[in-house]
């Protein structure tokens, strides 16, 4: 009775094992893809593991994305609700509007999608930048405040009409998660999504490792020049993003404007902070969270990242001496490559 049973379970067993090589040799096979292109105002680059192209599939993507939420395109959604029309957001505006909100509401405003009408006026927006003085900041504060937006039956109800959107500041890390969503339609496992810093990581490289990933020294480099790496992470199944002010900035009478801009004050951000880089499950949450911790300042960024064991987050300041100093959380040396 015995031997008939092992006999019966052999049976059943050896097409399974001849099924999971066939598997493995597959995958050992089919070959990596890289492509590259411009979108959003920056560069993207997409490596998966394919047998097959699949760029005409996302740019497809980026095309509906750009037509939802680039504030540079006239006749996107969001466009059209900065300029008052009517328009019935789609599902793309309506996945970040609603994350936003959270996001908003979990840092006290840190983060806020209706800070447009500022960003503007100093000059990193979609408009050009006007003479900013206190007067000029006051009144862009009374329009200022995701309090003063909501959603109701499938429309943005807005209390002042000058209200204007950007979601620059998390539309990258959801672009990212969205091309993320095409691979994985078509099955793809092993793929690194990256989208002007913002990264969506699943399975494993090339080489069979989780995917390396650079996080560069906060050095002012406006023309993105200066490569020199301050850590490398490895990720696998996580979203990633970095905010910085060492990139996006200007020098104005000897005084540096960075493009973070604090919604409360409606000033550019002063503090030691330089760069933030997050890790979530997904890339949306850790684009919004390293442009609220950009925001909020080292302290009280260490403890919102603290208290949030869902995230993990690598924190770069200067000290009193300007020298480079770095904190991260207790779950992100798990990221952080032995071998840098």
């Amino acid at each position: 009775m015995n031997t008939k049973n092992s006999k019966t379970k052999l049976l059943w067993l050896i097409p399974l094992v001849l099924g999971t090589i066939y598997i493995i040799r597959r995958e050992q096979q089919t070959p990596y893809n890289s492509i590259e292109g411009l979108i959003f105002g920056t560069v993207y680059h997409v490596t998966y593991q394919y047998d097959g192209d699949l760029k005409p599939e996302i740019e497809k993507a980026f095309k509906t994305f750009d037509g939802s939420l680039s504030t540079f395109n006239d006749t996107s959604v969001i466009s059209k609700i900065n300029q008052n029309k009517e328009v019935v957001p789609d599902s793309f505006f309506l996945n970040v509007y609603n994350r936003s909100m959270e996001i908003s509401k979990e840092t006290d405003g840190a983060f806020d999608i209706t800070v447009a009408p500022l960003v503007n006026a100093w000059g990193f927006g979609f408009k050009k930048n006007q003479q900013v003085d206190s007067l000029t900041i006051d009144s862009l504060l009374q329009i200022t405040g995701y309090e003063k937006i909501s959603l109701a039956q499938g429309k943005i109800i807005k209390k002042d009409a000058r209200i204007m959107l950007d979601c620059s500041a998390i539309a990258k890390g959801y672009a990212s998660d969205v091309i993320a969503g095409v691979l994985q339609r078509h099955g793809v496992k092993n793929f690194m999504v990256e989208i002007g810093g913002e990264i969506v990581a699943r399975g494993h490289n090339p080489k069979k490792e989780a995917w390396r990933i650079g996080v560069n020294k906060p050095v002012d480099d406006s023309l993105s020049i200066n490569q020199e790496l301050q850590t490398i992470l490895q990720l696998t199944d996580v979203g990633m993003a970095t905010s910085g002010n060492y990139r996006n900035f200007y020098y104005k009478e000897g005084k540096k404007y960075a493009h973070t801009i604090n919604p409360k004050t409606g000033y550019p951000v002063q503090h030691n902070l330089l760069s933030t880089t997050v890790v979530a499950k997904d890339c949306m949450t850790a684009d919004a969270l390293a442009t609220a911790f950009m925001v909020m300042g080292l302290e009280k960024a260490e403890a919102f990242a603290n208290a949030h064991p869902e995230i993990e987050a690598y924190f770069i300041y200067s000290d009193e001496k300007g020298n480079f100093q770095n904190y991260f959380t207790k779950g992100m040396k798990k990221y952080i490559a032995e071998k840098q």
